[in-house]
């Protein structure tokens, strides 16, 4: 793979780490070469403004989380920052794990911001392809109104929710029954049999109804086919009631269809989503070295964790295809999909090859079940804190003499977390643990420990204060009986670590919600203002 263009080079401690330009960044996503470029800032900064190929991999999570989304450590790989100071820590903490092709953007966000488009949100590159395909496909929709009135005066309907089950079971639509999105071409047929049944597909703003409909309509469905426009966010702002606490799902079939598996072939055929066979499976796996691989598993967590491949990660069809940037890191890769059916692999590589990813399919004639359970994140071995540790019961017996700083992400801190503990990010140590009240020791924790255990460093060199890590973490604490504060919050760093979906939950504000289908709607302009994003809708 030819390397990318550098220009001049950015140190820390001795080490230096090259830059690269934005403009040869944007020419690799032009030609399809590997890259992948890390946004290092916390959430709330990455979904204000980011380039369109970014994934977010805050500082402090780089450790937890970059082995799963960059697989291969000879991929390149370029970080950026906003002038934070961040970039340059977050090279050292990759190069460390292993990583042998890391740079820097040259100038960060702003140079960036110079020569190509920034966008605002959250998993970007799928949502502007879903308005994309409505755009080219005329994907037929409703309004909140129309989607009221038919479900309150048409009998032969079905409304089929294409979110998650968690996101349907918070909240959802009159007669809604939960089939996410990746479910929806192998099950619809078996939810409205007769070609009759008018079927509305709805998610919570755009994307998915409009990914699930257009799905239905490829997958040869002669029904009327509508997406709710703006989804549950478009129902609210109707002022129409929503339902709480649904458990309707979808239903299961053992044996599929012939003529349900016939569509899917065709139309992944006319995509150009490629069957592997055996060997040539084996040369993608044999290859991992000189090419990435990313292996996903489309169907149903449940069924993922009954069974499946070696090296395979569970990745629902629907959510792959809304939040590919949460399973995908590297641009350019190659993506093989697994299913034990022939259709749901199949509709979702579909789109992933018009979103210009190198997607292809196995099936268990080719893939094993070797093995079952949840798989947990690839991590690096844990660093060992000598005697920088500190039991719970220890802790609980002292409490009064340990400052307790808690760096799980904030809506696990507002959940509940030790009695006491002050909120901070590790990202900002140097600044933020100053402002602790006291000066005896601290003592770190984390859901598990492992984010504690790799920011001992860090904080010992933010400070001069006795630093230890609690075993086990937040989760030990609890596991050992004693109680957890939900309320008395110190939030001595800003919760901008995670950013708040307007369409996510129940208690959005209607303003948000309008100004994230305002957004939306202008991303295709936005798109082609960017001409970098190699979409090509069948």
């Amino acid at each position: 793979m030819k390397p990318l263009p550098v220009s001049g080079s950015a140190c820390q401690g001795g080490a230096a780490w090259p830059r690269v330009t934005p403009e040869a960044l944007r020419h690799a996503w032009r030609s399809g070469a590997e890259v992948a470029l890390l946004d290092v800032r916390e959430e709330g900064a990455f979904a204000q403004a980011h380039p369109f190929f970014a994934v977010s991999l805050p500082l402090s999570q780089i450790e937890l989380r970059s082995l799963d989304l960059v697989p291969r450590l000879t991929a390149p790989v370029v970080v950026y920052d906003d002038g934070e100071g961040l970039a340059t820590r977050a090279a050292a903490r990759m190069t460390a794990l292993g990583y042998s092709d890391v740079a820097i953007l040259d100038g960060g966000l702003a140079a960036y911001a110079r020569v190509g488009e920034v966008f605002r949100d959250v998993n970007v590159p799928s949502k502007a392809f879903g308005e994309l395909v409505e755009a080219i496909r005329h994907t037929p929709s409703v309004s909140a109104s129309e989607a009221k009135s038919l479900i309150e005066n048409e009998r032969d309907l079905v409304v089929l929710d294409a979110r998650r089950f968690e996101e349907y079971r918070t909240m959802s639509i009159p007669r809604g029954v939960s089939v996410p999105g990746g479910e929806l071409a192998l099950r619809a047929r078996d939810i409205a049999p007769s070609a009759a049944t008018t079927i509305i597909v709805n998610c919570a703003g755009r994307t998915r109804s409009i990914i699930g409909a257009q799905s239905l309509i490829n997958a040869g469905l002669p029904n009327r086919i509508f997406a709710l426009r703006n989804g549950t966010i478009g129902w609210t702002l109707a002022g129409f009631a929503v339902e709480r606490g649904r458990t309707d799902r979808f239903l299961r079939k053992d044996i599929v269809d012939p003529s349900v598996l016939a569509d899917a072939e065709a139309w992944a055929t006319r995509t150009g989503v490629a069957l592997l066979d055996r060997e040539t499976y084996h040369r993608f796996c044999w290859e991992v070295d000189q090419r990435t691989l990313y292996r996903l598993d489309v169907r149903t967590p449940e069924e993922y964790e009954a069974g499946h491949g070696d090296g395979f990660v569970s990745a629902p069809g629907g959510q792959l295809v809304q939040a590919t940037d949460e399973w995908v890191a590297v641009r350019g890769a190659r993506l093989v999909l697994f299913d034990d059916d022939g259709v749901r692999a199949r509709m979702a590589a579909s789109w992933l090859k018009q979103m210009g990813w190198d997607a292809a399919v196995v099936g268990p004639d080719v893939v094993d079940p070797v093995e079952t359970g949840h798989r947990a994140s690839r991590r690096p071995d844990l660093p060992d804190p000598g005697t920088a540790v500190l039991d719970a019961a220890t802790l609980a017996a002292d409490r009064e003499a340990w400052t307790v700083v808690d760096l799980g992400r904030s809506p696990a801190y507002l959940a509940g977390h030790i009695p006491g503990a002050h909120f901070v990010l590790a990202s900002r140590f140097a600044g933020d643990l100053a402002r602790l009240p006291g000066e005896g020791p601290i003592v770190l924790t984390s859901r598990d420990g492992a984010e504690a255990l790799f920011a001992l460093g860090d904080a010992k060199a933010a400070t001069r204060r006795e630093v230890r890590v609690l075993e086990g973490g937040t989760r030990a604490w609890a596991a050992a009986g004693l109680a957890l504060e939900v309320d008395g919050h110190s939030l001595i760093s800003g919760a901008d670590d995670v950013y708040k979906r307007p369409y996510e939950g129940t208690d959005n504000a209607a303003a948000a919600m309008q100004a994230y289908i305002d957004w939306e709607l202008h991303l295709v302009a936005q798109l082609a203002n960017d001409s970098i994003c190699n979409f090509h809708v069948v």
